[in-house]
């Protein structure tokens, strides 16, 4: 048997038993045991497969060019990067803008609007729209990623993300769900433009807080894999998901309100299966990436 073909049975044989992903995160540690990072194959891997939770905070930091792809220099940067976020932390509590009571998610959002220039006049100001994204995304972050240096570069990294890389994508999104939705369930995307719900659907909540306060972390890191890596175009097929899986309850309902009101606040218990569809029917429309070798 060469050596393809037992790795092809044993992967079998592991989804069989209920050890999917065995495999996966042996190849995984693999490409994080070389001394230079290869970005382009963790890309792949997180396209393909979700990250194992004990190491996706490390490759998201790589992916977000938070840490080198160089072994040898990861503790001397995340040094720096903990003093400029102390120093940072400090300076926010000399002018009063945070204390010990400010909540966490909070602190992060003061933190990057004094680092990006944007920090109000008085800690009292309105927030502006971007700043709630920043907040929905810096509170979900928090049930992720334990350590608080982590989490505040992650959660501004991929906000920055965001707003550079994806920035141009983002609003074509809407349009891409109403077509992908049409391929899947014509008659369901009708319903939706009868009611005149398609344009009032909660395109901010899934696009651009990427889900973030729609569904829980342990079902929402695997769309963000995806995010980190390289696409937000999965966050249209978690969108299409979401209306498939409750197909007949948006039927059922025949205003732009109820049904905007409803998909705000779907149950919570069906995120796992909705986000493993998706992954499948992002898949099934834009291809499968593969590894370079």
């Amino acid at each position: 048997m060469t050596e393809d073909s037992q790795r092809n049975f044993r992967s079998v044989y592991y989804e069989k038993v209920g050890f999917r992903g065995v495999e996966e995160k042996k190849s995984l540690e693999i490409l994080l045991k070389d001394d230079r990072l290869d970005t382009e194959k963790l890309c792949t891997f997180s396209q393909r497969f979700p990250l194992p939770s004990m190491y996706r905070a490390l490759v998201w930091k790589v992916l977000l060019g938070i840490l080198p792809p160089h072994h040898e220099s990861h503790a001397k940067v995340m040094m720096y990067r903990k003093e400029q976020y102390l120093d940072v932390l400090h300076a926010l509590k000399v002018v009063r803008f945070v204390s010990d009571a400010t909540p966490q998610a909070e602190v992060y959002l003061r933190m990057y609007q004094l680092e990006s220039g944007k920090l109000p006049r008085s800690p009292s100001f309105p927030l502006e729209p971007e700043d709630e994204v920043f907040l929905a995304i810096a509170k979900a972050m928090e049930e992720m990623v334990e350590d608080s240096v982590d989490c505040y570069w992650i959660t501004r990294r991929f906000v920055n993300q965001l707003n550079t890389k994806y920035r141009d994508s983002l609003p074509q999104l809407p349009k891409a769900f109403e077509q992908y939705l049409n391929l899947e369930d014509g008659r369901l995307l009708t319903h939706l433009r009868v009611c005149s719900a398609a344009p009032k659907l909660p395109y901010d909540l899934w696009f651009k807080r990427c889900f973030a306060g729609c569904l829980p972390e342990s079902s929402l890191q695997r769309v963000w894999d995806k995010v980190v890596s390289g696409s937000c175009k999965i966050l249209v097929f978690v969108a299409v998901e979401i209306l498939l899986t409750f197909k007949i309850k948006v039927m059922a309902l025949n205003s732009a309100e109820k049904i905007t009101k409803f998909l705000e606040n779907i149950p919570q218990d069906s995120s796992d299966a909705i986000v493993s569809k998706a992954i499948d029917l992002w898949h099934k429309h834009c291809g499968t990436p593969v590894h370079s070798s």
